[in-house]
């Protein structure tokens, strides 16, 4: 039997694989020619990463429905000021499909610890630093944090965002 440890660490190598074979199908596909948002997109719906209090966090169960990726890290200063924002426009906007999930390129340690003193709505799962790269590729091409995605309900990329946001910028996407 596995413990939570072993787990934890079987599902952060499993993020860390999936996210290396996202960027590996992205970049050959880059090779062949120009990649339309959709197909930029496409691998994410088949990742799954750990969550801070454990278990598991799949991304296949959000498709279907507008999505609001948040990519941040507890060491990142505007990425936690841009939290409440984000928790705001995850309350306001679910009641119109809206998603939210916050991928946190960080360890679960310090993730945990800052969720105890800092609560927020929406799910938070764990990218590790594997998440900037992830996050490369779905054009974040600084790999800069934090970053954020907008997808439709049909799983493509609408709106891209590097730095801190804003409530009523992300109300502007999901109005459009």
């Amino acid at each position: 039997m596995m413990t939570g440890g072993g787990r934890r660490l079987l599902l952060s190598a499993g993020a860390a694989a999936a996210a290396a074979g996202l960027a590996a199908a992205i970049w050959q596909g880059r090779r062949a020619g120009p990649q339309s948002a959709q197909a930029d997109a496409e691998p994410i719906w088949s990742l799954r990463f750990a969550r801070p209090g454990g278990g598991e966090f799949a991304m296949a169960t959000l498709r279907g429905k507008p999505l609001l990726l948040n990519f941040w890290a507890t060491w990142c200063p505007p990425c936690i000021r841009e939290m409440p924002e984000i928790d705001r426009f995850a309350r306001q906007f679910a009641s119109n499909g809206w998603q939210v999930l916050g991928l946190a390129a960080d360890q679960e340690k310090p993730v945990r610890e800052f969720l105890s003193r800092q609560p927020v709505g929406y799910p938070i799962a764990l990218a590790g630093f594997e998440g900037i790269a992830l996050s490369r590729q779905l054009g974040n091409e600084a790999g800069a944090l934090p970053f954020t995605v907008a997808f439709d309900a049909s799983g493509r990329v609408t709106h891209r965002h590097l730095g801190e946001t804003r409530l009523e910028v992300l109300a502007t996407w999901a109005k459009t």
